[in-house]
């Protein structure tokens, strides 16, 4: 299985002298950003979605941003319903509540659409900075 988000090592151990005592590494409880959003988030996170104090768009998975915010709130849910103390707590103070704060703001990344349409956001349009404003640092790596 591949493990895109590094959460958990996910390659099974050499047969062998392996460590019998080591604890098993935790289950993720869904398999992708997109299953936790739907089983997850947005039957925990309910809020008047009215166009004029939050928005949403119902092809959510069109807009990149929204799409590494959620992945984001995924990963972090993940890893901290592991802390029984104060994990879910955390998750939702420094993690749910800012992250949804901005993708539902009516100028966040739905600005364009509503619950009924998508519609293709503007993207930001930078000019190149002039040469040797931003010299590529790897270049300087030993």
């Amino acid at each position: 299985m591949t493990n895109d988000f590094d959460l958990y090592d996910t390659d099974t151990p050499a047969p062998g002298k392996a460590d019998q005592s080591a604890e098993k590494e935790p289950e993720l409880v869904y398999g992708s950003a997109e299953e936790f959003l739907h089983e997850q988030l947005l039957p925990t996170y309910v809020r008047s979605v009215t166009g004029k104090s939050a928005k949403w768009c119902i092809e959510w998975y069109f807009h990149p941003e929204a799409v590494s915010r959620v992945a984001a709130l995924w990963r972090s849910w993940e890893h901290l319903r592991l802390d029984p103390a104060t994990g879910m707590s955390v998750w939702w103070r420094d993690h749910a509540d800012h992250h949804m704060r901005v993708l539902l703001d009516p100028q966040g990344p739905f600005y364009n659409c509503d619950m009924k349409e998508h519609r293709d956001p503007e993207h930001l349009e930078p000019k190149k900075a002039p040469a040797g404003w931003f010299p590529d640092v790897r270049a300087f790596q030993a």
